[in-house]
């Protein structure tokens, strides 16, 4: 048991660790999704940004191997219809902000996964930022319906 102990501890803080990610100014964390099947049209991404730099960033784009494209959206409610659109511009990051895309508001689409996304695994994701450059993480998939990841209060 002792000689398990050091590679499982490792484990746990890879996995702790996979879910946060930073560049020199940016740090991601809370970073989730929810499970779909195979033939899901898309899936979202959830995470929080913090830009700890002087000098404001932007979200640009990302990209992830379990999906054919990811788009940047924004939910929102207009004239009490709830709407979803596109942010082309991404999203902007200001110095020494925090900024969360989650569930009902701003959040990453997925279009077309290739692969059912399973609770309990993780899917890599490259996020692009204007001045930060790429910024890898992992989501963790969280059971579907879920609001919050597991995570989230730890």
């Amino acid at each position: 048991m002792r000689t398990l102990l050091p590679g499982l501890l490792a484990g746990a803080l890879a996995l702790a660790a996979a879910a946060h990610a930073q560049s020199d100014d940016i740090a991601v964390s809370l970073a989730w999704t929810r499970a779909v099947g195979a033939t899901a049209p898309t899936a979202v991404g959830y995470l929080t940004l913090r830009n700890s730099g002087s000098n404001p960033d932007r979200l640009i784009s990302a990209e992830t191997p379990a999906a054919r494209a990811v788009e940047i959206h924004e939910q929102r409610r207009e004239e009490g219809v709830m709407r979803m659109r596109p942010l082309p511009d991404g999203v902007s990051v200001p110095p020494g902000e925090t900024v969360t895309l989650g569930p009902g508001g701003t959040h990453l689409m997925l279009v077309g996964p290739t692969r059912a996304l399973a609770r309990g695994e993780r899917v890599s994701l490259t996020l692009h930022f204007e001045r930060a450059g790429q910024v890898h993480v992992e989501l963790s998939v969280e059971a579907a319906g879920t609001r919050q990841p597991a995570h989230a209060g730890h």
